[in-house]
């Protein structure tokens, strides 16, 4: 679990989502806003990666109330809440599954991950690295495309992603 230590209001930002995917759209767009806020500009694409994601899954597989929280603390830690006990596993994806590469992704993007209970529902959560010298190394090529094959042409726009949200 990650560890929290007293935050400040202004290191803590939160909000709902609608239970549709509309959500991942709009919790894009409010990771970009708020890490604008922090100066944290630069882990903008890969948070809102993994809020997409998460929220996507949470979306298709579970159910709500859904919410949104970024918390600034030492590490960035996003974390998306929803009303259902099930908990999250990494499957092994074939060739030719359409999903299930979803919780790799969040694996290879993140310090650490995971989930805990709640008195409503459960939590997701990931930590990343405030500073590049306690980041994960990139990828190399072979592995992302391995995890995507199609993902050849993306442009590094996640807006233009056809993830079956409205924005």
């Amino acid at each position: 679990m990650a560890r929290l230590h007293a935050l400040t209001g202004d290191k803590i930002a939160s909000w709902p989502l609608p239970e549709d995917p509309r959500a991942a759209g709009q919790a894009r767009r409010h990771v970009r806003e708020q890490l604008r806020a922090w100066g944290l500009e630069d882990l903008t694409p890969t948070t809102e990666l993994l809020a997409s994601e998460l929220v996507g899954n949470v979306v298709r597989h579970a159910k709500g109330p859904v919410s949104l929280r970024l918390l600034h603390g030492a590490e960035l830690i996003c974390e998306v809440f929803d009303g259902s006990l099930t908990m999250p596993r990494i499957r092994r994806a074939t060739d030719t599954d359409e999903g299930g590469r979803g919780l790799q992704l969040v694996t290879a993007l993140t310090q650490r991950w995971g989930t805990r209970y709640t008195p409503t529902g459960k939590c997701i959560w990931t930590e990343q690295s405030l500073n590049t010298s306690g980041a994960r190394p990139e990828l190399p090529d072979a592995a992302l495309e391995f995890m995507f094959p199609d993902a050849a042409d993306l442009t590094g726009d996640l807006d233009s992603l056809p993830f079956g949200d409205d924005n």
